[in-house]
């Protein structure tokens, strides 16, 4: 595939190169080899990008709902155009498997899809009597996005922010930086006027802080780990600009003792290992009755073993490779302190798979008597690696449930909705799945505690690009 832009940014309607001579190599995780290299935006480049957007928002922000509808139904067809190409280039860069390539490619349209059908009733006036409440565009965003879902995490901030009537700067991780470039040119084709949509490739430590310094950004809308999130927080602070962080998680399973035992600990290891652990809401903490306790970690570990870890283009793979060498060797290094800690190895291990001599593959890794204050229970790993805890009570469980610094999900496993509802409502976390339920582009997400402020999504998404203004009248 052509990556004609890998040294450019797309600013003000146009690609333009770099200013500076920073560069970082792309990887294909599954095999190491290189896929090639991009330009990393140095502050002149930010600087460059946000003035564009700041200089195309008044004209923005003035444009009717009818106008901005239009934008999205051509960003949908020109994305639609390029999901075969979004697609391939997720299974070579993000080490996905085919299916969940397909997946995080479906789910980008989602977010058009339904923002589209936010707009048919979303109020931007409300009308009471002696004053208005009027939702305004907040101004210029910076969207900072992560690695693990690099399509869907870019539409999902761009989308809403178009709607409300933004102009925007995106960064998405240097680590994942072709799905994005592809994206850039779905910008291109979809007759954006100039410096509404803006594209740089860059680190955190420099184009990241001075993306979420920078005195002509309004908001900062940001995905990633604590570590990150606070540094963007502190970048942003000087300015008083409103942050959004979706941040990580440590989300807690728990299975009730009203619950299928097989089917929900079944389940509940596919959703630990999906995308071979790399997402923030994966559930790998699982909490089941200490009477079950060995039950449930025969049933997690034949799960885990069954799954098909392998190249990420083979059809029938389940779980490919780590993003990179740093992400592989520190799963690696959580599941040699699991071992030291004294949790019980019940599947896998830190040993590479023997049938995958190369690539950033990890075993699927089941541990069981795991203690709640273990690192392993604490920590987010962000990879295929599961941890089995044990309760008396349900309050126990809770308790055990809340007992991190996390807060973004949280799993309930009930054969009664009721009853699983009651534990819901005593969990300390944004997102609560029940009985594993297909996800839902409608409902808000985002996070308690650590896990971060602020919801991504549909209608909970645009709210967060919007100002609110009351007009007064005699």
């Amino acid at each position: 595939m052509d990556f004609s832009h890998a040294h450019e940014f797309f600013i003000d309607g146009a690609w333009v190169r770099a200013q500076g001579t920073r560069r970082a190599a792309v990887v294909n995780p599954a095999d190491e080899t290189p896929l090639g290299e991009v330009a990393l935006a140095g502050r002149e480049d930010v600087s460059r990008a946000v003035t564009a957007a700041a200089a195309a928002f008044p004209a923005f922000a003035r444009s009717s709902l009818a106008e901005r509808t239009a934008l999205l139904l051509r960003l949908l067809a020109a994305y639609r155009a390029r999901g075969e190409d979004i697609a391939r280039i997720v299974v070579q860069e993000v080490g996905a498997p085919v299916t969940l390539a397909a997946g995080q490619v479906k789910v980008g349209e989602l977010h058009i899809t339904t923002m589209l059908e936010v707009l048919k009733h979303f109020a931007f006036v409300e009308a009471h009597g002696h004053y208005d409440v009027v939702r305004e565009p907040i101004g210029v965003c910076g969207l900072i996005t992560p690695w693990n879902a690099p399509v869907g995490q870019v539409l999902c901030k761009v989308v809403p922010a178009l709607a409300a009537g933004c102009t925007v700067v995106v960064k998405p991780s240097e680590v994942t930086p072709l799905c994005t470039l592809i994206l850039g040119e779905v910008f291109a084709a979809c007759d954006l006027p100039p410096g509404v949509v803006n594209l740089i490739n860059g680190d955190g430590p420099e184009a990241g802080t001075a993306l979420a310094s920078h005195p002509a950004v309004d908001l900062v809308s940001f995905t990633g780990s604590v570590r990150g999130g606070v540094a963007v927080a502190q970048a942003a602070a000087p300015t008083v600009k409103r942050v959004v962080q979706e941040l990580g998680g440590k989300s807690a399973n728990l299975i009730l003792r009203d619950a299928d035992l097989e089917a929900a600990v079944r389940r509940g290891v596919a959703a630990c290992m999906f995308h071979s652990g790399q997402a923030c809401a994966a559930p790998t903490r699982m909490l089941v009755p200490h009477a079950c306790l060995p039950r449930a970690a025969m049933l997690a570990a034949d799960a885990a073993r069954r799954m098909k870890l392998g190249p990420p283009s083979a059809p029938d793979t389940q779980l490919g490779p780590l993003v990179n060498r740093a992400q592989f060797d520190r799963v690696r290094g959580y599941i040699h302190t699991g071992v030291t800690e004294g949790a019980r190895l019940v599947t896998g291990g830190e040993e590479r798979p023997a049938s995958l001599p190369h690539g950033y593959f990890v075993q699927p890794t089941v541990f069981s008597d795991v203690d709640p204050a273990m690192i392993i229970a604490q920590e987010e790993i962000f990879g295929p690696v599961l941890c089995l805890i044990g309760y008396e009570t349900e309050d126990d469980a809770v308790r055990i449930a809340n007992g991190t610094p996390y807060g973004l999900a949280a799993y309930v496993a009930s054969g009664s909705l009721a009853h699983a509802r009651e534990i819901a409502a005593q969990l300390r976390a944004g997102y609560v799945s029940i009985n594993y339920p297909p996800w839902n582009p409608v409902a808000p997400f985002g996070g308690y505690k650590r896990s971060g402020n602020g919801r991504q999504f549909a209608e909970h998404g645009l709210l967060e690009y919007l100002e609110i203004k009351s007009i007064v009248t005699e």
